[in-house]
């Protein structure tokens, strides 16, 4: 477990009529999105996302929250409410949903549906509460009302929460696209409505904090997906997020313009897919979609392939085409369109399977060349709007890393609120808002929990650095084994070593440091094993840093004969 500020004590006990806020994740981090409300001894949960590995983390599937802090208060839990479908807001709902099955998830259809679909496959069937905008709906001590927003996934509620200590507006992921393509636009009149009754903390979406101006809107991306699919003669692969409905839509429209058929390659791809336009979100024009495995029947320039893995994710579609691993083979002349912004963290696999992509022959499309993709988050702009209607008494940026929430609280600061009532917090800090004022108390334990193949928070950041070492460093093993009645060496040390440049020969001269340095501690009394086994460590491990400059994994033995 970590602490995220060690000068923080443990939070003192809520004070009555005060309202706790917990965040568990998103705040210092673009992922693993959770909240926690506390007002009265009950407990409202707000999103429960994942967090996705980076090149540091080998091995790690997913990271989530740390439950630690509500674990042993399960059943105080009134409700998770999620603001929309994406993974990093609803990713981790099924490991919270094996603590205690049946909490409440509340959402919009839509959020629900794909939610419901992942607990298909956990095995969890969910009780759920569908909810709409301008729709109240109580839960325990807590008043929510929803309020609809934009983002680049259809459906996405805010959620205004109101208890005795005060309302809480929280806005989940959004922006203000004034043209949207579902037409559904986020909600100022009831902003303004919530800003004139008064709003005591308003929790606010920083991702785009550091941008300027406005963010383009989403119907601008057609024309130019319609152009590249007018410029391009052989296969298409258009590679998104597998909720992004709006763009699967662009896609689908932008091949029907051209006498295109589409397939959707993925699994998550064809769930959410499946599910959207099952619900009216995506509307399929006819003879469109087609299956992926009579794609071989058509022409090259007859194909449009709709997949995952616009973040360089490795084991998604488009990695795996980039690496030759897949059924779908990328040639010379086809066109790849990289259709999502760079989440923070993941540039450097993005970067590598454009260059697979490329060296394959194919045309690569991405937002660094082209206007094929636009954010979903409010930049500072937007933000501006947003504090100038809403008059917040205080404001916590939520969302972002921590200099997307210090942009975001500098935005704050300059429509007026006074710099003492923006609170920048990271995870595990703890908010109370007492009498008006919302103010740092105090921080509790806030790890990572990594997920590692059927493995859930096992691993630990120690392991994970020894992952690290074997990758970079290389692996060392030795054997001795040395007679306990005379104290000499009578077998070994055995080197081995992997992940080294080196021929084992190299090894020989070490040989003889290690039989002195385990004799002389033998005489001075060393009897242990595990004594004997340090010193071979740290006379190996010295030698090679001094002479190879490695800092290898050291895995010593000695047998006493």
């Amino acid at each position: 477990m970590s602490h995220p500020h060690p000068e923080l004590s443990l939070p003192p006990a809520l004070q009555a009529g005060a309202l706790r806020i917990v965040a568990l994740g998103g705040l210092g981090e673009v992922g693993r999105n959770m909240a926690v409300l506390e007002y009265d001894g009950r407990l409202l949960v707000i999103d429960c996302g994942v967090l996705f590995p980076e090149d540091n983390q080998p091995g790690v599937d997913l990271i989530l929250p740390d439950f630690d802090y509500i674990k042993d208060r399960l059943d105080d839990i009134e409700a998770i409410i999620l603001t929309h479908g994406h993974e990093d807001h609803i990713g981790a709902v099924p490991y919270l949903l094996r603590l205690r099955r049946d909490i409440p998830l509340v959402g919009s259809q839509l959020t629900l549906a794909f939610i419901s679909a992942k607990l298909k496959e956990h095995r969890i069937a969910p009780v759920t509460r569908v909810v709409k905008e301008d729709e109240t709906v109580t839960f325990g001590p807590f008043a929510c009302e929803f309020v609809a927003v934009n983002h680049s996934i259809p459906d996405a509620l805010a959620v205004a929460v109101t208890t005795g200590a005060g309302t809480v507006l929280h806005t989940g992921d959004f922006k203000m696209d004034q043209l949207p393509l579902d037409g559904r636009v986020t909600d100022l009149r009831a902003f303004a409505r919530l800003g004139e009754k008064g709003v005591d903390l308003f929790m606010v979406d920083s991702t785009n904090a550091e941008v300027p101006g406005f963010v383009t809107p989403e119907v601008e991306i057609g024309p130019v997906l319609d152009s590249v699919f007018g410029a391009s003669d052989k296969r298409i692969i258009v590679a998104s997020f597998s909720s992004h409905v709006h763009r699967v839509q662009q896609v689908l429209n932008a091949a029907h313009n051209h006498g295109r058929r589409v397939a959707l390659v993925g699994r998550s791809m064809v769930r959410n897919m499946g599910i959207a336009a099952e619900l009216g979100y995506l509307k399929v024009p006819d003879g469109v979609l087609i299956d992926l495995k009579k794609v071989d029947s058509l022409r090259d320039d007859e194909i449009v392939l709709m997949c995952t893995g616009s973040q360089g994710e490795p084991m998604a579609a488009l990695s795996r085409m980039a690496n030759g691993d897949h059924k779908v083979s990328v040639g010379h002349g086809d066109t790849v369109i990289l259709a999502s912004s760079l989440i923070p963290g993941n540039e450097n696999a993005v970067f590598r399977i454009i260059n697979g992509l490329t060296r394959l022959g194919a045309r690569v499309v991405h937002g660094g060349n082209a206007k094929v993709h636009v954010s979903g988050h409010a930049s500072a702009g937007e933000l501006i709007y947003c504090y100038n209607i809403l008059r917040p008494k205080n404001v916590m940026p939520v969302h972002g890393e921590v200099r997307h929430l210090v942009a975001n609280g500098a935005l704050a600061v300059k429509t007026g609120v006074p710099a003492d009532r923006v609170v920048l917090a990271e995870d595990g800090v703890v908010v109370d808002l007492v009498d008006g004022k919302a103010s740092v108390v105090g921080a509790v334990p806030c790890g990572y929990v990594y997920v590692d193949g059927s493995s859930v928070g096992e691993l630990t950041d120690a392991e994970l650095k020894d992952r690290q070492i074997l990758g970079e460093e290389g692996f060392i093993s030795l054997f001795a084994v040395v007679d306990s009645a005379t104290g000499k060496v009578i077998a070994g040390p055995h080197i081995l070593a992997r992940g080294f440049a080196e021929d084992d020969a190299v090894f020989e001269d070490v040989r003889p440091q290690v039989v002195q340095a385990l004799e002389d501690s033998i005489a001075g009394g060393a009897t242990d094993v595990h004594q004997l086994q340090q010193v071979m460590r740290r006379v190996v491990g010295r030698w090679v840093s001094n002479r190879l400059r490695r800092r290898p994994m050291i895995v010593p033995v000695v047998v006493e004969a």
